[in-house]
């Protein structure tokens, strides 16, 4: 039965509301033009051609209820008025009356449709004093108890549909406000890929920049050196390579994860497969003494120190460590020329501090190339010289270097993202010239100081890492 009702109830709405009130004034005519040629009681004339016309009239009119309820009502009113003046039956034109409250009682204020509620009483009372058939009693019940009972279906039907209009525009701004959201979202998320994408070539493609260089500077005098410097470039490349596959995997999510499907429940029951790579957790501090090491084979000296006891860390707030420590660094490695250059993270009790500064190149002659097997480099071996009697090879072109711009601050992307990954995690950073020469970055982040030692891991207890060994 609930299936049929909704059915009847959709076809009904689906209905023009002009149309289904024709048929509902077509309708109302015809039963009263059949009642008022039945069997009229004592007292009432039955209907000639007068008293069709006024109830086709007052009937039809009902069309126009919608459009102007309260004129209707009162049109009604009026010609039903007269038409018990003239001794026809009341009761005939009951319904047009009892609709046209109705309707005003749904579409206006209480007040209106009090005011055409008296109205109806009155007239109900008038017809009951006119004929013989009901006692004074009845018809004064009749008049109070069918206006207070249509004016409150009337009221329900209004509050409920200001109530469904509310709710249709209430929707409406929830689905603007959930698109604006994605909107927002989508935005946030590609500025966070581009600054990872930034971080990551960036770094790693400085590194092959500076190995391609020393590469070619030495590939006839020092073979050795330059296979050094390719073995270099193929490690760093292949790590770029895989950092990225790492944070564009997440642009290749199979559908059915995303509801949790077969595809999910297969990955977590099996590892993974293929793909488990993927879905490593993000870098963090574990990971930047190999951002060192690899700084450090480019040719540019490096310190690593760690103080305080290490502790756990939301994975994000590591994340914005490493990646300012890898920017850090690689803009040492473009910019600082012979500089030496020291990484500094200090686990505080409620902050973690991490600092890289560069002294300017002073430790080491402006114009001189400190990579590693580049002549002239301490530590460097002699280019190996030509036979006796052979004719000496034509000079290297000096490799490629950027100026050194140690001291000068840089308002690249950067800067800009180190410094807007601090402020997602609450801290700050500062990054500019040094007294004495050099260029600091000094990362400030705050931890939650009830956070518990972390268990002993390697690269974690207090150390000092020099380039060379120290």
């Amino acid at each position: 039965m609930g299936g049929v009702a909704g059915e009847v109830r959709r076809r009904v709405r689906s209905v023009p509301p002009l149309t289904l009130d024709a048929g509902i004034a077509a309708g109302f005519a015809v039963v009263s033009l059949l009642l008022g040629h039945d069997n009229v009681p004592a007292g009432w004339e039955r209907l000639d051609g007068l008293g069709s016309a006024l109830t086709c009239l007052i009937n039809l009119l009902v069309v126009a209820r919608r459009q102007a309820p309260v004129a209707v009502c009162l049109t009604v009113f009026l010609l039903w008025g007269g038409y018990i003046a003239l001794d026809y039956w009341p009761v005939v034109n009951s319904l047009a009356g009892l609709m046209a409250l109705y309707t005003v009682a749904a579409h206006r204020p209480p007040r209106v449709a009090a005011g055409c509620s008296v109205l109806l009483a009155v007239l109900w009372n008038f017809a009951g004093l006119t004929g013989e058939e009901s006692s004074w009693a009845t018809t004064l019940g009749q008049s109070v108890l069918y206006p207070v009972i249509l004016c409150w279906f009337g009221n329900v039907a209004r509050t409920s549909a200001e109530r469904n209009v509310r709710l249709t525009e209430m929707a409406g701004q929830l689905r603007r406000e959930q698109e604006e959201n994605a909107r927002r979202a989508v935005a946030e998320e590609r500025v966070r890929i581009a600054r990872e994408l930034h971080d990551v070539v960036a770094h790693h493609m400085s590194v092959i920049s500076v190995q391609a260089g020393l590469a070619g500077y030495v590939f006839t005098s020092d073979p050795d050196t330059a296979r050094r410097a390719l073995g270099t470039i193929a490690g760093t490349s292949g790590e770029a390579l895989e950092e990225m596959r790492r944070l564009l995997a997440v642009l290749r999510v199979d559908p059915r994860e995303m509801a949790g499907g077969p595809a999910a429940v297969d990955r977590r029951e099996t590892g993974g497969g293929a793909t488990a790579d993927a879905y490593e957790p993000a870098p963090g501090l574990d990971r930047i003494g190999t951002v060192v090491a690899r700084v450090r084979a480019a040719g540019l000296p490096v310190a690593l120190r760690t103080t305080g006891e290490r502790r756990p860390y939301p994975p994000g707030l590591e994340q914005c460590a490493y990646r300012v420590v890898q920017e850090a660094l690689t803009n040492a490695l473009k910019h600082a020329g012979a500089a030496r250059v020291d990484v500094r993270i200090d686990h505080g009790a409620d902050r973690l501090t991490v600092e890289v500064r560069d002294d300017g190149g002073a430790s080491g002659t402006p114009g001189t190339p400190s990579a590693s097997g580049v002549p002239g480099a301490p530590g460097t071996p002699a280019p190996h010289a030509p036979p006796h009697g052979a004719a000496a090879p034509p000079p290297a072109p000096p490799p490629p270097s950027a100026p050194s711009t140690s001291g000068q601050l840089s308002t690249g992307h950067g800067l800009i993202g180190m410094r807007e990954r601090a402020r997602i995690y609450g801290g700050s950073l500062r990054a500019g010239p040094v007294p004495g020469g050099g260029f600091q970055v000094l990362l400030t982040l705050p931890v939650h100081p009830a956070a518990g030692p972390a268990p002993p891991r390697k690269g974690t207890t207090e150390h000092d890492q020099g380039a060379g060994g120290r």
